[in-house]
């Protein structure tokens, strides 16, 4: 191995001590007072963003334990990326990859912070919106629905949404929970909860490149074997209408 340069080997004592006190070695250079305040500047600042990025988690989170798990993120996980708006994508890793099982934690954890994540995702997400082939104002039977990159279809077993201190489900739901996640022309981040069948709509239109609106609704329609596949067009135009007035649906190839 090639041997780092002193001042860095400095660095990286200094930084495992501020991560870990319990397991790495104070360094000798620096005072114990001074040691102290940079180790709670750094934990209180990364604490603090956590916490107003995962709010329902922390609310039904005991304190011991937010701060155990929060602390063990910060001692071990290596993150990719310096910028802070990042951090709560590193937490999710950590807890996608690297935490391991504890007792106290629900059973909903994951799908939770994933939740919490996507509203801060979706608000910093640097993509625009291209209408130069969009038809703000075709048919959406006739033609092809265009839907917002800026709107994403979600699944969860767990009812996410809805968990709260006073909510926490013990088991997964038999039925999966859709949401329908999207940044709207205000840059405000809304989330639809949406049925099996505006959810398999939802995701045709996502998949979809040259069908139109209307062999959308019968292809489910066959999918459902429904005696009659007119009703569930009408229905169907009914959800693309709706999406369309929320700015999810941009409008038909154009």
């Amino acid at each position: 191995m090639v041997k780092r340069p002193d001042f860095i080997s400095k660095q990286y004592a200094f930084t495992a001590y501020i991560r870990d006190p319990e397991n790495n070695p104070q360094p000798e250079d620096v005072e114990e007072r001074r040691l102290k305040v940079y180790r709670e500047l750094f934990y209180n600042n990364v604490e603090d963003f956590l916490a107003n990025t995962y709010p329902v988690l922390r609310k039904i989170t005991a304190d011991a334990h937010w701060h155990a798990m929060i602390q063990d993120y910060f001692a071990n996980h290596f993150a990719r990326t310096p910028l802070f708006p990042e951090m709560p994508r590193e937490f999710l890793k950590y807890l996608e990859k690297e935490r391991m099982p504890c007792p106290n934690d629900p059973v909903f954890l994951l799908e939770l912070a994933h939740y919490e994540w996507v509203e801060l995702a979706l608000s910093i997400l640097d993509k625009d919106i291209d209408m130069s082939d969009v038809n703000a104002a075709g048919n959406l039977l006739d033609g092809v629905p265009v839907i917002s990159p800026l709107a994403w279809l979600l699944n969860y077993r767990f009812p996410v949404h809805k968990i709260s201190p006073e909510f926490q489900p013990q088991a997964a739901d038999m039925d999966p929970t859709y949401l329908l996640v999207y940044r709207d022309h205000d840059y405000e981040v809304r989330f639809i909860e949406a049925n099996p069948v505006s959810a398999r709509l939802t995701q045709l239109v996502i998949d979809n490149h040259n069908k139109t609106g209307r062999e959308l609704l019968e292809q489910i329609a066959d999918e459902l074997d429904h005696p009659q596949p007119q009703t569930v067009i009408h229905g169907g135009l009914d959800i693309l209408t709706d999406l369309k007035h929320r700015h999810v649906i941009l409008g038909v190839a154009g």
